[in-house]
């Protein structure tokens, strides 16, 4: 009898997207539980990916958070194409992720000092750097010098420079040093932050050249990854190589932090550094 009733009915399952698996440790996570400890692994401290606009809304203060230069849009001077047209591919990231390009930078405050803060986004072509992100990340910096303020910029671009704006793309790596340069020479403060991954031309440029530069656990930072390295010169790496906690034993970075503490850490730095 029970068959027969039940045997009509849809089968119920778990709403899609409840539940998520850690990449680390391969444990069930509830999506809220992560969401509640900013996206961290209940079970094994994993940091998952957090959108631009989730990083903002931790690090800075309440509604704190002014956006710069949102205008901006890509272009396609190259025509390139691989399986499908750049424009296509920038369209549809844009329809995808409700931005523009990779980055986001603005004015805002972390516990009541004010600081001009970027941030690039995974989400959008591995947090590539095309002419765009380079353009937005060196406005900020010029931004930052005049109206000396810290510089705080978090990286997580796993896809270094955008292969499919060629030279336009690379240059974006010397523009964005300058402006760091300057404001270097006028005494600005520039704090770094590390996600995972950074990798190719931003690990080159901007991301290491912090005057303070933080990771977060498990990030992995570097410049080829290690299936290119083995690729190209069959060199066996050793193991943990490219994570943060292997850049801090080398010298690389000066402090990992995790999620939870890395806005007090920030403001303290501030403090410290401007004292």
């Amino acid at each position: 009898m029970n068959s027969m009733t039940n045997a009509g009915r849809p089968k119920r399952g778990v709403p899609e997207g409840l539940w998520m698996r850690c990449p680390q440790c391969k444990a069930a996570v509830f999506r809220k539980e992560a969401e509640a400890r900013q996206m961290v692994c209940p079970q094994c401290d994993h940091h998952f990916y957090l959108p631009a606009r989730e990083r903002i809304k931790h690090l800075l203060d309440q509604d704190s958070f002014e956006e710069w230069f949102s205008d901006l849009r890509p272009k396609d001077p190259l025509e390139f194409k691989d399986r499908v047209l750049y424009g296509q591919r920038l369209k549809a990231e844009q329809a995808k992720t409700g931005m523009y390009d990779a980055a986001v930078v603005g004015r805002g405050f972390i516990r009541g000092r004010a600081v001009v803060f970027g941030v690039t986004d995974f989400a959008f072509m591995a947090g590539s750097m095309g002419s765009v992100v380079g353009e937005k990340l060196a406005r900020a910096t010029e931004e930052a010098t005049r109206l000396k303020l810290p510089l705080i910029i978090v990286s997580g671009s796993g896809g270094g420079a955008r292969m499919q704006e060629g030279i336009l793309s690379l240059m974006q790596m010397a523009k964005v040093s300058a402006a760091l340069a300057r404001h270097d020479r006028a005494g600005g403060l520039y704090l770094s932050i590390l996600t995972n991954p950074t990798m190719g031309g931003v690990a080159a440029s901007f991301a290491l050249q912090g005057d303070i530069t933080l990771a977060e656990p498990g990030a992995l930072i570097g410049f080829a990854g290690k299936r290119t390295i083995w690729n190209t010169v069959r060199l066996e790496l050793p193991e943990g190589f490219q994570t943060s906690e292997f850049l801090l034993k080398h010298g690389f970075i000066d402090r990992i932090v995790h999620r939870r503490d890395l806005r007090t850490e920030v403001a303290r730095l501030i403090d410290y550094c401007e004292t």
